[in-house]
């Protein structure tokens, strides 16, 4: 059986960074893919996935990627359901991403220098990371 998925997109807001009880860094973002054809109009439609990180790749996703940015995600498909607040049963579609990759070039305006040289610190590896890896520093 498999369970892979690859997607490239822009992201539609700026990713949010949680923390699980247990102190595990959580991040969701909404990537918008386009799709390969246009609609009988002449139109891209485009769709709209959920995506979630979790621990090292969680933080650097909350600290590099923004509103706007292309980014590429792989990992698997997730259907969960849970029960809300009016007792109805809710349905949630979202991509577990185990690896990441920053598509867009890094700001060239960043106001601090400390903000700055760390992002150059990640420019060697900050492409691809996944959830095995550890970070050097």
């Amino acid at each position: 059986m498999l369970n892979r998925i690859i997607l490239i997109g822009r992201l539609t807001k700026d990713p949010e960074l949680r923390y699980t009880p247990n102190g595990v860094a959580v991040t969701s973002f909404t990537l918008a893919v386009d799709r390969t054809y246009k609609n009988s109009q002449g139109e891209k439609e485009t769709d709209f996935i959920n995506c979630v990180v979790f621990r090292q790749l969680a933080e650097l996703c909350a600290n590099y990627l923004a509103k706007g940015k292309l980014a590429a995600i792989e990992g698997r498909l997730q259907i969960r359901s849970y029960d809300g607040q009016d007792g109805q049963k809710r349905w949630v579609t979202e991509v577990v991403g185990d690896n990441v990759r920053f598509l867009s070039p890094k700001d060239s305006n960043n106001n601090s220098t400390e903000s700055s040289a760390e992002a150059d610190n990640f420019s060697s590896f900050a492409h691809e990371i996944s959830l095995d890896d550890d970070i050097p520093f």
